[in-house]
């Protein structure tokens, strides 16, 4: 009798250990120690900045870039085709993606950096699909200097406050796609962001993180 309660006690003990250190009781399965409880994992936010292969303003991508790697985003840089990208003050950057192979809902902000070339997306069947995939989706979109011009061709701004370089061209197609034109150097309606150009591009960039927090 006395070597049955002695194995009793045993077998009692021998749960209650497992218990304490997180081993497997019954069919509940052991929980790996370095693993993280899901609700503290958190995805860092993905930013998608187009830039023209040949010409886009230094600033305007330089200064949000500096921004949203500041709060811990990942940035993700693209352009009608991939590799090097020369800026109108002679900065380069490396477009790693075509924007033909992305989409707008893979991002949680999708940012069209101005300067002289990115007149090549006013009329880019890619750069409106991006534009109008993010918008659809409640993503956060955003163009400086003149590129708040694709946004107007996309047929994104209709309706909307939005700013841009004080262009008359530019201006003209904004407001024929129905833009409410401010003139602010930073404008931003719900998730919609635009910007007057160089001199605004890090209180735009701001703006952006704002928007994503």
């Amino acid at each position: 009798m006395r070597r049955g309660l002695i194995n009793l006690r045993r077998r009692s003990h021998a749960r209650a250990t497992r218990k304490k250190h997180g081993k497997a009781t019954g069919n509940i399965a052991e929980k790996p120690l370095n693993k993280p409880p899901r609700q503290f994992i958190i995805m860092a936010k993905r930013v998608l900045m187009v830039i023209a292969p040949e010409g886009f303003r230094d600033e305007e991508y330089q200064r949000p870039h500096d921004e949203f790697r500041k709060a811990g985003f990942v940035v993700v840089t693209a352009s009608s085709v991939t590799g090097e990208a020369m800026g109108m003050l002679g900065g380069m950057a490396i477009a790693e993606q075509p924007i033909s192979s992305l989409h707008g809902t893979d991002f949680d902000a999708l940012v069209f950096v101005g300067g002289a070339g990115s007149k090549v997306f006013f009329d880019d069947a890619d750069a409106h699909r991006l534009a109008k995939e993010a918008a659809a989706a409640g993503k956060v979109v955003a163009a400086i200097c003149i590129a708040p011009a694709i946004l107007a061709n996309a047929g994104v701004l209709r309706g909307r406050r939005a700013t841009s370089f004080k262009d008359e061209s530019v201006m003209g197609i904004m407001k024929d796609g129905g833009a409410i034109h401010t003139g602010a150097d930073v404008e931003r309606d719900g998730k919609l962001i635009t910007s007057s150009g160089p001199a605004a591009a890090a209180r735009f960039g701001q703006e952006i993180v704002r928007a994503l927090k």
